[in-house]
């Protein structure tokens, strides 16, 4: 499977200031009006190049990753670890025999070949936990050639207490679909859901032949730089009707992080403006999610980053 971990810093290299993609003069005194009418500018630039090609409207486009959570898991830092690493285990029979199925859009149906749950949970699995030294191999049992000691006030009472390095348990295995959001809107889209046991939901890995997904078209941005004082959006971090979350790329001194928002009928462009520091600032790009609320329901709009010109897709979770 893609493993899926959230980006939180980019290190690079110590630089004086924190701009890290932004032209422009460094000692320009900041202005919120200056850079809402660039970001307005080049918002209408970047929806006038959006020109994706018929597949945006009739094929499967999906703008999530392959393995979603049905609900809130009730991570622990050990069980996220192993989800976001691809650890399983499989204590139940995992079918080899493939299905049937068909993906419910809000604007008709496609149906496209699936995999079975046995491919499915192969994409799942990545590996084995990686050695943790001085941790039980399983609940409440030290690590062999690991402490010796009992439990106790000298003994190893940390270690004993602490979750097993295990991979998660998989304890059932149905089929079904779930919602997710695609270059069409939100569709029910087959899936095959794995019940785990140390988890409170289902772990779905979409059923979706890979020679049938349809990538994203590449994007295409305006050829001059991004101006000074305005940053990129990274991904959707969530989506609710008119309300998005979005992760800007900003830099690590960055101050006045301000999300900027730009809509049509067609499309929307997403960015944001912040107030660079003065000075030496070492240069790390870090994830600051931000909401802004649309005038009308997203719907099957694509969200473009002003940057990139790229659709964003829903951060892995």
């Amino acid at each position: 499977m893609r493993r899926l971990a959230v980006l939180l810093v980019l290190p690079l290299v110590l630089t004086a200031g924190c701009a890290a993609t932004d032209t422009g003069p460094a000692d320009a005194p900041p202005s919120p009006a200056r850079d809402a009418e660039a970001f307005d500018q080049r918002a209408a630039q970047v929806a006038e190049a959006w020109r994706p090609g018929p597949d945006w409207r009739t094929a499967y486009v999906p703008l999530e990753g392959p393995t979603l959570l049905t609900g809130d898991p009730g991570f622990t830092p050990d069980t996220e670890a192993a989800f976001r690493a691809g650890w399983y285990r499989a204590q139940v029979a995992i079918p080899p025999t493939r299905v049937g199925g068909e993906i419910r859009f809000p604007d008709g149906r496609l149906t496209l070949p699936l995999i079975s749950a046995a491919e499915a949970y192969r994409q799942l699995d990545t590996g084995d936990p990686l050695p943790c030294p001085g941790r039980p191999k399983q609940p409440g049992r030290p690590t062999p050639g690991g402490p010796t000691v009992e439990p106790g006030p000298d003994g190893w009472v940390t270690s004993s207490t602490r979750t097993a390095c295990l991979p998660l348990t998989v304890t059932a295995v149905t089929f079904d679909t779930v919602p997710v959001r695609t270059s069409r809107g939100v569709a029910q889209v087959p899936a095959w859901l794995f019940t785990i046991e140390e988890l409170t939901a289902r772990v779905a890995r979409l059923a979706v032949a890979p020679t049938a997904v349809t990538r994203v078209p590449e994007p295409t941005a305006p050829a001059r730089p991004l101006p000074d004082g305005l940053v990129a959006a990274q991904d959707l971090a969530a989506v609710d009707d008119t309300r998005l979350t979005v992760r800007l790329g900003v830099g690590a001194c960055d101050t006045g992080i301000t999300p900027l928002v730009w809509e049509r009928p067609d499309v929307v462009v997403v960015g944001g403006r912040v107030t660079r520091a003065t000075g030496e600032c070492i240069a790390l790009l870090k994830l600051e999610p931000v909401t802004v609320t649309l005038a009308t329901p997203l719907g099957a709009r694509p969200v473009l980053d002003v940057h990139t010109g790229a659709p964003l897709s829903i951060a892995s979770r």
